[in-house]
């Protein structure tokens, strides 16, 4: 992701034709989520992939992708790639999060799903909206996106 113009009002961002895309899974949902990447490695490969400690080294051992593995989720894992996409270095997130059990680190998640709308980039919860957006024409263009901020949403009002 190139930052093209970014000022306290928001700006404008360009996704590159090749993404940097964050993979990250909950326990109950990594076995879902290496089993879609499996299916999708073809495009995968065509991109650089990310993600949190365990979900990372799985699906490089199931795929053998090269997955650039951060921490685990709990341990501040979802805060580094949090912190890559307001650097500029995620470009898109497929993120399999549990929805019927309680995550110690629930507040990390809100703000990492905080981080990527405000950053304006595409982000899948489930398979269906991975498979809707990793089939995209778009994710073989250029892209420019919106940066949201604090002063352009007030003045907005």
């Amino acid at each position: 992701m190139l930052f093209l113009k970014i000022t306290e009002a928001g700006g404008i961002m360009k996704i590159g034709k090749q993404k940097t895309i964050a993979l990250i899974a909950h326990d109950n949902r990594k076995k879902d989520l290496v089993e879609w990447v499996k299916r999708r490695k073809e495009v995968l490969s065509r991109h650089f992939l990310c993600g949190t400690g365990t979900t990372a080294a799985l699906i490089t051992k199931e795929t053998d992708l090269p997955v650039r593995a951060y921490k685990s989720g709990p341990l501040g894992g979802d805060q580094q790639i949090g912190a890559l996409i307001a650097e500029g270095k995620v470009d898109f997130m497929i993120f399999f999060w549990d929805p019927l059990t309680a995550q110690p680190h629930d507040p990390d998640v809100k703000a990492l799903l905080r981080i990527a709308v405000l950053y304006d980039i595409p982000v899948a919860m489930n398979q269906c909206t991975a498979d809707f957006l990793i089939t995209s024409p778009l994710m073989e263009e250029e892209y420019e996106n919106n940066v949201l901020t604090y002063k352009s949403r007030i003045e907005k009002w």
